[in-house]
This record gives structure tokens, sequence and C-alpha cells, in this order.
């Protein structure tokens, strides 16, 4: 069994930036993929993005309302990846959660669905304030 904690969230003005940290027990996140959802009051989880290493290379892949103001980091630490968020805006308030699996897909999308993760965390509140 694998653990994920999340930790690095808060209360941040729009414009402002915000690092989350996800550290796992139980696995490495070089030889398992790992993914950001988030879920604002009253709406389903959503991907965020996700971060895989094959072979050497980091992929990466993002959902359209966060690309270029969100990067996936992997850590030095092999059970660490961040969540940098720039120019924050306050519809990127929710709770932030970090995923991890120990399957490979075929397909950018498939890190995007929630039921490809089998490990999760226990979320971190992010608030961005007009």
């Amino acid at each position: 069994q694998a653990q994920l904690v999340e930790s690095g969230g808060g209360l941040v003005q729009a414009g402002g930036s915000l690092k989350l940290s996800c550290t796992a027990s139980g696995l490495t996140f070089t030889n398992s993929p790992g993914g950001w959802f988030r879920q604002a009051p009253g709406k389903e989880r959503e991907f965020v993005g996700a971060i895989r290493w094959i072979r050497g290379t980091i992929y990466s892949n993002y959902a359209d309302s966060v690309k270029g103001r969100f990067t996936i980091i992997g850590g030095n630490a092999k059970n660490t990846m961040y969540l940098q968020m720039n120019s924050l805006k306050p519809d990127d308030t929710a709770v932030y959660f970090c995923a991890a699996t120990r399957r490979y897909g075929n397909s950018a999308e498939y890190y995007g669905l929630r039921t490809s993760y089998d490990y999760w965390g226990q979320g971190t509140q992010v608030t961005v304030s007009s």
C-alpha cells in the first residue's frame, strides 16, 4: 500500500503564486505516474495535470484551464512531486489532491481520468481572493 500527503495550500491573492507538495510513502514517482486533481465546492473533481517518467524521459500534460500557468515538478527526492501554480485566479479556488498509480496508460488522456489512479491524498485547500 502507498500513502500520499499534500501540503502547501493556503490563501493567496489573484495573480499570486503557490507551490503544493505531495510526498509519497510506499512508492516513488519515478516508477509510478502522479497526477493532481482539484475539487471546488459543488463541482466534480477535475484533472489538473499529470507527470510520469518513462525510460528516463519526463512526460507531462495539463488541463487547458491551467496550461501555461501550472507546472508539475519532480522533486530531488523521488517520492516527492510539486505543483507550481502561477498567475492564480479566483476560479482556481478548490481542494487540491495528488494521486498516484502503479499502472501506465498508452495515451495522455489516460492520466486525466480519476479511475486511472490507485492512491489519493487527503487534499489541501487553495483559496484565491480577488
